[in-house]
């Protein structure tokens, strides 16, 4: 699976954002995929993931209520929603993808096999 992260760029604090990441490959569909950030002088960090069906989704609490993930397995693409975004946003967004056939939806980055190239997020206020 090859992952495409895409649709960064800045914004205004308060203002919104979608992410998409788009794959190649058959198996998509069968893939949890997770969304992570990296700030500058920071951690990678988990943000949103979303089952191989779309059925079950989970979020960082930082992001909860204002970041939704969705999938399109018929386009082989995964969307991150950003709204009411805010300067601690601010951040390289990647994608990945793991747990192939599974419902459980890991935080670690080690559960992750795929890795799209990161898009940049700047919120600036």
């Amino acid at each position: 699976v090859q992952l495409q992260a895409s649709g960064g760029g800045l914004v205004q604090a308060g203002g919104s954002l979608r992410l998409s990441c788009a794959a190649s490959g058959r198996t998509f569909s069968s893939y949890v995929i997770g969304w992570f950030r990296q700030a500058p002088g920071k951690e990678r960090e988990f943000v949103a993931g979303i089952n191989w069906s779309g059925g079950s989704t989970y979020y960082a609490d930082s992001v909860k209520g204002r970041f939704t993930i969705s999938r399109d397995n018929a386009k082989n693409t995964v969307y991150l929603q950003m709204n009411s975004l805010k300067p601690e946003d601010t951040a390289v967004y990647y994608c990945a993808a793991g747990g192939i056939g599974s419902d459980y939806i890991a935080l670690a980055q080690y559960e992750y096999d795929y890795w799209g190239q990161g898009t940049e997020v700047t919120v600036s206020s």
